[in-house]
């Protein structure tokens, strides 16, 4: 049982590079990338106080170097040779390390809480701004509603699947990006004294000499943001199609740049709105503009949508996220919808596009929460180069020169707490503490979980299945295990056979499912532990492939038969008679922690989180895809585990 682990887009494998794969590369990757430079320039100026040369000149020379530094040497060079298998992102960066630590796991969480926050403020802020480009037409053009009925349409489809409409994302992200140098460039012709902005000296200058330059790095790292989706889009397009369609895309984003920045020193008056994107177009050109920079930001917006749903589909699988519905709306294997990640992201995009009101409010609430995704990549990744081998030398000197840009920026970033910043801090906090709660909750209780040598019980079942006094449970009852070792079990499973009530069967069935750090291997493997019996079967599964285990199962017991290593006519006499098959029963058996099982006030605080978030998953039945109705699901206190240390005496 395996699956074919290449990734298709309209029969199109993307990841092998060729002309069509950069193209739909564009289309994935670079969205949010792509799209910055509708307000990166624009915050700047807004922000800043005195307009002057060094405003112009140093703030470009650092958008210039955080291109180069950050997006480029770090995640392009760098970053993307940390792949799983081809799969990229904080999840799969926590997968390839090999001691799985409570450092490392809250790391990764802190970063997907921050990632899933930034999925909400980016959508706002690109449509707004692209919108925005109205009001050069109508000064007091509705450009909320309009945000929101653009919203309601790009959510609304993605119950649909997104498989057809994403052909078309790479031309018209082609498109996008030749508007960008072709306008740059314009306006460069005129001013070619701007190119001078990429000497590092002028970034130097603006934050030493500016008055509140390096506050100013909040608004320059607008430019960057999109940089870490970019890695967890690794999967999707491969490594080679990323770097060299990025050589086109920081090129035109470059020259835009420095567009934007000679079109200010020529024509920019002093003391008005700056919208500098949209006033260098030619009049003729303006409405196609609006369009072209609308489609793009809807396509920055998919982007970010299909990211949220990779990574809490990755959580689910990784234990860091409760189990939810997930969706496979189209034929595409990376085509997945999570519903209840859709609509609540449709609903905080909304809220803050009905509360921020503008773009230039959102830019303040924007950068803080990627910035932190930042920083805790860079801490796995430093973790990843050692268990690599790199020299430490090379690994203290990517520590030194990346913490110390990402801490800036984080500082400056820092300042719009007051301003905007609080709302992503506080919605990348709750999913954190989801994940938190949901992670470390299961870490407890796997705490208390005991094994038992099988060996042991091995006649137990030769003499159940035999003893006719036990009413039949079913003709094949079926657990779900965690023991990794072939002759253990859980305590909890022979208390639940033979102890709580003896439940006879014609065959038990031990499935365990393990959840592997290759993201797409699917594979089982068959041992007899008591032919006829006692079987086990162990699942092997990648974090990217679905859990469900009730197709997957039955899809074993056929090749079982088929192969004639087990009959499967049922336990009934009569009914074996005219060939009925066996029947089944699924037994999920839940550990409760009774209310005076002695923990710290911090695991308490953790299990009550846990028991909360619980409420809100699925139940266990459907986050394994179980038939609900031969699925009985068993609570099971954990004190039956664990002896009593002293008993009450007799008076």
């Amino acid at each position: 049982m395996k699956k074919n682990s290449k990734n298709f887009l309209g029969g199109i494998d993307i990841k092998k590079p060729s002309l069509t794969g950069l193209i739909i590369t564009l289309g994935i990757v670079y969205g949010d990338l792509g799209t910055s430079p509708l307000y990166t320039v624009k915050a700047i100026v807004n922000t800043a106080g005195e307009f002057n040369e060094l405003l112009i000149f140093g703030a470009l020379s650092c958008v210039f170097w955080t291109l180069t530094l950050l997006t480029t040497i770090k995640y392009i060079i760098i970053t993307t040779h940390a792949d799983n298998k081809g799969e990229g992102g904080i999840f799969a960066l926590f997968a390839l390390i090999r001691k799985k630590s409570a450092w490392a796991a809250i790391v990764t969480l802190i970063g997907a809480g921050a990632l899933l926050a930034d999925g909400v403020i980016t959508p706002a802020i690109t449509v707004t701004s692209s919108i925005e480009g109205l009001r050069l037409f109508n000064p007091v053009m509705p450009v909320v509603p309009i945000v929101l009925i653009i919203f309601g349409l790009l959510f609304s489809v993605q119950q649909f699947g997104t498989n057809v409409v994403g052909i078309l994302f790479g031309p018209i992200m082609v498109l996008w990006f030749l508007m960008l140098g072709i306008l740059g460039f314009s306006q460069l012709i005129h001013y070619p004294r701007i190119l001078i902005a990429l000497n590092p000296v002028f970034a130097l200058r603006f934050l030493v000499e500016y008055p509140g330059g390096f506050i100013l790095l909040g608004a320059v790292f607008l430019c960057t943001t999109g940089a870490e989706a970019l890695y967890s889009d690794l999967g999707h397009c491969g490594r080679t199609n990323i770097r060299i369609s990025w050589i086109f895309v920081k090129t035109m984003l470059l020259l835009n740049y420095l567009g934007q920045g000679a079109w200010l020193l020529r024509n920019y008056t002093p003391g008005t709105q700056a919208m500098p994107f949209f006033s260098m177009m030619p009049e003729w050109f303006l409405l196609p503009g609006i369009i072209l920079s609308t489609a793009a930001a809807i396509i920055a917006s998919q982007a970010l949508v299909s990211g949220s749903f990779s990574l809490v589909s990755e959580a689910v699988s990784l234990n860091f996220w409760p189990p939810i519905r997930i969706l496979q709306p189209t034929l595409t294997r990376s085509q997945i919808y999570i519903p209840f990640v859709n609509w609540s992201l449709m609903f905080m995009c909304s809220l803050v596009v009905i509360f921020f009101r503008n773009s230039s409010n959102m830019e303040a609430a924007y950068g803080l929460a990627i910035t932190i995704a930042m920083l805790m990549t860079t801490s796995l990744l430093a973790r990843y180069l050692y268990q690599k081998n790199i020299d430490i030398k090379l690994i203290v000197l990517f520590l030194a020169v990346f913490l110390a840009i990402e801490t800036s920026f984080l500082i400056a970033n820092l300042h719009k707490f007051r301003h905007g910043g609080w709302f992503t801090l506080i919605l990348g906090t709750a999913y954190g503490l989801v994940m938190y709660g949901w992670y470390f909750g299961r870490k407890i209780k796997n705490r208390y979980l005991t094994f038992v040598n099988l060996e042991n019980y091995k006649q137990l079942f030769i003499d159940i299945k035999a003893d006719n006094s036990i009413p039949r449970t079913a003709s094949n009852l079926v657990y779900i295990i965690k023991a990794n070792r072939m002759e253990q079990i859980e305590s909890k499973i022979i208390f639940s056979i033979f102890k709580k009530r003896p439940k006879r069967a014609d065959k038990y069935w031990l499935l365990h499912v393990d959840i592997v750090n290759e993201p797409y291997r699917f594979e089982y493997k068959v041992t007899y532990l008591i032919p006829d019996v006692l079987i086990r079967i162990d699942f092997h599964l990648g974090y990217k492939i679905g859990k469900s285990i009730n197709l997957y199962f039955r899809e074993v017991v056929e090749d079982l038969v088929q192969s004639g290593e087990i009959k499967m006519l049922s336990g009934y006499n009569f009914l074996k008679k005219y060939e009925f098959q066996g029947d089944f029963k699924f037994i999920i058996t839940e550990r409760i922690i009774p209310p005076d099982f002695n923990l710290s006030k911090t695991e308490n605080f953790i299990l009550a989180l846990n028991s909360l978030i619980k409420h809100l998953s699925l139940p266990a039945e459907s986050a394994l895809n179980l038939d609900p109705t031969c699925t009985e699901v068993e609570k099971i206190p954990i004190l039956v585990e664990k002896p009593l240390t002293h008993r009450a005496r007799r008076s």
